[in-house]
């Protein structure tokens, strides 16, 4: 097993993306390069082992931005399209690599919806040219908090509370990723004590109603327990200025940026 590996964010912006479609800006500064931001997602590495967060609809853009080519799984926090949309380019990754399956690891519900929208990945098309891509490895409560491997890789899946249904956390070493939450419970606060870096979703930002999403103030509070050094606010919208950011949070506090690589340790 590894004993370091580096994270490169993806994306980080929420559902719409910055700028959202129509070139709409909202706060956010046109001439800051660090506002541009596509859909969160993350591409993790240990040794020759590398695996994505989600599949959002700009997979294919940030995998050609950062020029990746190939991975051993994906990861998903949830069935939501700005973290699955982009699911249909594991065909091509499958076919170019030769690969006879990409493992894949979700939640039941997850695993069902994708079933509906993208059957074809699952069982296979009505042509010899659309064999079955995905092959799945379903995470639930008997996984959860405990550590899984793919290669030289460990990471350790805990439930997250997203309001409208349950998301999937994920773990590596004393670095952890917890997108699309409206708060955590004792047990995932448990599994992220003792992490150095956390990646979290921000979306709500200074709204305190808002039903689905973490503001600024719910993930002071959560790290009050859980004790990150550093804290990476993602699912940034349009109403997140980076440089605004930069000014307003307190200290060990960050906005992401898409490009961002953050070295993690497993010790």
């Amino acid at each position: 097993m590894s004993e370091h590996g580096e994270v490169i964010i993806l994306g980080c912006g929420n559902s719409s993306g910055v700028p959202a479609i129509g070139n709409r800006w909202g706060a956010c500064d046109p001439n800051e390069p660090k506002n541009q931001r596509t859909r969160s997602s993350i591409y993790v590495r240990a040794g020759d082992t590398s695996v994505v967060i989600d599949t959002g609809p700009d997979f294919r853009a940030q995998f050609n931005r950062e020029n990746i080519s190939d991975i051993d799984a994906v990861l998903f926090t949830h069935h939501h399209s700005d973290h699955t949309a982009g699911l249909d380019e594991l065909r091509v990754i499958r076919h170019r690599t030769g690969k006879n399956l990409v493992p894949c690891y979700a939640n039941s519900e997850t695993f069902t919806d994708l079933n509906k929208r993208f059957g074809y990945m699952f069982g296979g098309g009505n042509h010899v040219l659309y064999p079955p891509i995905i092959e799945t490895r379903e995470l639930g409560e008997a996984h959860y908090r405990h550590a899984q491997n793919i290669g030289e890789l460990s990471f350790t899946p805990f439930s997250q509370d997203h309001g409208t249904c349950e998301t999937i956390g994920y773990r590596f070493g004393d670095f952890a990723y917890s997108m699309d939450i409206l708060t955590l419970d004792d047990e995932a606060i448990e599994t992220l004590k003792g992490i150095k870096t956390w990646v979290v979703d921000a979306a709500a930002y200074n709204q305190p109603t808002n039903p689905v999403h973490a503001n600024l103030e719910t993930i002071y509070r959560l790290n009050e327990q859980i004790g990150a050094e550093k804290v990476y606010l993602s699912s940034l919208s349009i109403a997140m200025d980076y440089q605004t950011l930069l000014c307003e949070l307190p200290d060990g506090y960050f906005p992401a940026y898409d490009g961002m690589k953050i070295k993690f340790s497993f010790i």
